[in-house]
């Protein structure tokens, strides 16, 4: 596996711009071999860059682009507590929300997202279970919200 830290800052997600939490909680806790990262919102540069219902206010593609999003700063949460990328064994799980409007059922489409952007990075280390959930409404107004659990060294 390369350096997937350094692949992050090539697709335009530099590690220096991690979102703080916005609330009382730790962006990741390493227990037993395992790194749950929390929830991440579609943040950059402090700006929400995907807020709304997916199927009213957002298109599939627009949530996906945020669902990717997501994915770069939950690794970037995880980059900053491992220190070491080479720490990073696979992801083992990923759970995507998506507020989703009225009859909306693409959630599974939304979340491919950030499993592309895993699966890019990190090769079949990046493959993962996950669960897509549309939901009547997340922090901020976003339109998605991914946590992921890795297996780690």
């Amino acid at each position: 596996m390369k350096d997937w830290t350094r692949q992050l800052e090539e697709r335009g997600f530099p590690l220096a711009d991690i979102p703080a939490p916005a609330a009382l909680y730790r962006p990741v806790v390493v227990h037993a071999g395992l790194a749950w990262v929390s929830g991440a919102l579609p943040l950059a540069g402090g700006q929400l860059m995907a807020r709304g219902r997916v199927g009213e206010d957002l298109s599939i593609d627009e949530a996906r682009r945020g669902a990717e999003l997501c994915a770069a700063n939950v690794l970037r949460a995880l980059a900053r507590e491992l220190g070491d990328p080479g720490r990073l064994e696979r992801v083992v799980r990923v759970a995507g929300y998506i507020h989703s409007a009225p009859g909306f059922t693409e959630q599974h489409l939304v979340l491919n997202g950030a499993s592309e952007l895993f699966l890019a990075l990190l090769g079949d280390l990046g493959a993962h279970a996950r669960s897509a959930v549309g939901v009547f409404g997340l922090p901020l107004g976003a339109a998605v919200e991914i946590d992921a659990v890795f297996a780690v060294s």
